[in-house]
């Protein structure tokens, strides 16, 4: 009986609407718009893996005075759509919604501010450690990240559809620190909060410091992240998980994210790397087993991200491995490759026509000030890149506030001369470029190189139970 209502319902509305294109327009729009509804059935039969007969309705919003038209054939759904008027002309917005949220198999959607593209942002380290100053700053604020990573820099990051951050910590209070590590992280489980609070959407846990306390921390790290619907890629409870790409549905693209760690550079890393019943990361000093994450979440995907932990700290020169990494990450199908780890800005460059950086630092991390910044990429409804920018901001004070006049402009003419076949204009336009415009012959000129800061600024909490720190002044860290 059901059906038969929705049956009569659906004609009465195709009815209504034909009555209202002849009315308007004549029927040679009303033809237009069945050959463009026509185009989006495969569309839509991929996506939501359906076959004929189903009847889709979407797109409900707030124009509760038009009619909500819904095609049907024999074998093909067709998408529903929702006309508006003006005056001449019908336009037809074509948009198909499904809500997925699969963390056993990492498949999540999530939904575009336009229906034409989407925009993808992307931040280096950030930690919420206790001990660090930037996190006794926040509580001395009242709590608001706001007061820390500033609003015009907050609205930026939460304009974007997906916002991805290395999460260089585990969230736990179990756990005993590494021993002999001079800087041993864990935040509060709480603190999980301050990342829906910043807008982030999906975390790297490929680093040096997610095991900072163990397998326990970070096993409480994957279940908090879980419970906090935060997808998180490049660790896990065991290697299956720590390699399993996050696929993300939008717009009706999948966009594939994967993480890995070149970092420690040992046989037998602090940071143990995920077995087949053990917690770990996923490590790439040897890349094969990345490699193979790269083309498996390439297969699966539109596009897909390499998000990288890698380098050597305080330095913008950017190492023959990281360039060896980057060549086969490009070949094993990653459309868009991101560094971090250095605590610093490295340079841009273009592999085989896939954007590359090196490095975005430290995003909000300690009391240092360092030269930082975002890299926001908008991608086109075929999957392609259609602008790549990086916005300078600077971390001073415990804050993180955009670079403007004079400042942004030396950040930007910096990361020109430290990038190679890639040219940077002055809103921060990212493109490639025939010319290798890197002009720093082999010298680190960083500014993180110099030791400008005082001993206490520099100093950072030891690996030691947070008790024995009570009444001790807070400083800052890697």
């Amino acid at each position: 009986m059901k059906d038969h209502v929705k049956i009569i319902g659906i004609c009465v509305r195709i009815s209504l609407f034909f009555t209202i294109c002849i009315c308007l327009c004549g029927c040679e729009l009303v033809q237009d718009y069945l050959d463009e509804a026509g185009e989006y059935v495969d569309t839509a039969k991929d996506w939501l893996d359906i076959g004929g007969g189903k009847t889709i309705i979407t797109d409900e919003d707030e124009t509760e005075d038009l009619p909500l038209i819904v095609l049907n054939t024999e074998d093909n759904p067709v998408i529903g759509t929702k006309p508006v008027s003006d005056e001449n002309q019908v336009s037809i917005n074509m948009v198909i919604e499904e809500d997925v949220w699969d963390d056993e198999n990492k498949v999540y959607s999530m939904k575009a501010s336009s229906p034409d593209e989407v925009s993808l942002v992307f931040v280096g380290d950030i930690c919420f450690h206790d001990g660090y100053s930037n996190m006794n700053a926040l509580k001395q604020r009242g709590g608001a990240i706001s007061e820390c990573v500033l609003p015009e820099v907050m609205e930026g990051l939460k304009a974007a559809d997906i916002f991805m951050a290395n999460n260089e910590f585990p969230y736990s209070s179990r756990g005993t620190p590494t021993a002999d590590k001079q800087y041993a992280f864990r935040a509060d489980p709480s603190h999980v909060n301050l990342l829906h609070d910043m807008g982030v959407d999906i975390v790297s846990l490929a680093n040096n410091h997610a095991y900072d306390h163990g397998p326990d921390a970070l096993t409480d790290t994957v279940d908090i992240l879980t419970e906090a619907k935060i997808p998180f890629v490049g660790a896990g409870k065991n290697i299956d998980q720590a390699t399993k790409p996050a696929y993300i549905k939008i717009n009706g693209m999948t966009i594939s994210y994967t993480g890995a760690t070149q970092i420690e550079r040992t046989a037998n890393p602090d940071t143990k790397e995920a077995t087949a019943d053990s917690p770990g990361v996923l490590r790439t000093l040897d890349p094969t087993r990345y490699l193979e994450v790269i083309k498996e979440a390439k297969a699966n995907s539109d596009f897909c991200i390499a998000y990288v932990h890698w380098g050597s700290e305080n330095t913008d020169l950017v190492e023959s491995s990281q360039r060896d990494l980057a060549k086969k990450y490009v070949a094993a199908g990653a459309d868009l490759i991101i560094g971090d780890h250095s605590h610093c800005l490295q340079g841009l460059d273009y592999i085989e026509g896939v954007p590359v950086i090196y490095s975005l630092g430290n995003f909000w991390f300690n009391s240092k000030t360092v030269d930082t910044g975002y890299l926001r990429v908008i991608l086109d409804n075929e999957h392609n890149i259609k602008s790549v920018q990086f916005v300078p901001c600077v971390q001073e004070n415990c804050k993180t506030r955009l670079a403007e006049g004079d400042k942004k402009k030396a950040i930007l003419d910096y990361m020109q001369g430290i990038s190679n076949y890639a040219a940077i204009d002055g809103d921060g336009f990212i493109t490639k470029s025939d010319t290798d415009h890197n002009t720093q012959h082999g010298q680190n000129t960083s500014p993180s190189r110099k030791k400008e800061e005082t001993p206490a600024d520099q100093g950072a909490v030891p690996a030691v139970d947070p008790a024995l720190l009570q009444g001790l002044p807070t400083v800052s860290g890697q």
